[in-house]
């Protein structure tokens, strides 16, 4: 074979098979994003998630002082198996944009977000999270007796 004729075949499109198959210059990528979210959707079952409704927005704070914003999510959960899917489309920001002026009402500030974070980290450990034991000590002096200070066996 002469040289030219070698570079001719070694330059062209490439066979995926052996002789008479088709020339394909790409190989088809398929995708099982379907197939992920059918398996997604059946686990999601087996866990016994129910839609809860009525949503509008749902913000998670992290560690790092960032803000994961859902507008309008599809929100399902889980009491039993401690399980909550939040799906949507979602930007991240800072703490202080979300929980500042552009807040919705009731929403507290950063400062109050952080206080809550330090009880419920600190109650861990012990009587529980935003202020649950006073509210306990409360209780239990309800339920005592109290002492009579008159004689009620005498008449008046």
């Amino acid at each position: 074979m002469d040289r030219e004729k070698l570079l001719k075949l070694a330059g062209g499109a490439a066979r995926s098979g052996g002789k008479g198959a088709p020339r394909r210059k790409q190989k088809a990528v398929h995708k099982t994003a379907s197939s992920d979210d059918k398996r997604l959707q059946a686990t999601l079952k087996r866990l016994g998630v129910n839609a809860i409704p009525g949503i509008e927005e749902v913000g998670i704070f992290t560690d790092d002082g960032k803000c994961v914003h859902f507008t309008q999510p599809k929100v399902q959960a889980s009491i039993a198996a401690n399980t909550y899917v939040i799906a949507g489309a979602s930007t991240v920001r800072e703490a202080g944009e979300v929980a500042g002026g552009g807040a919705p009402a009731g929403m507290p500030d950063l400062a109050a977000l952080q206080k809550m974070m330090m009880a419920q980290q600190a109650g861990r450990g012990g009587a529980g999270a935003l202020g649950a034991a006073p509210a306990a000590a409360a209780d239990d002096d309800d339920d005592d007796v109290p002492e009579l200070v008159e004689n009620f066996d005498e008449q008046q």
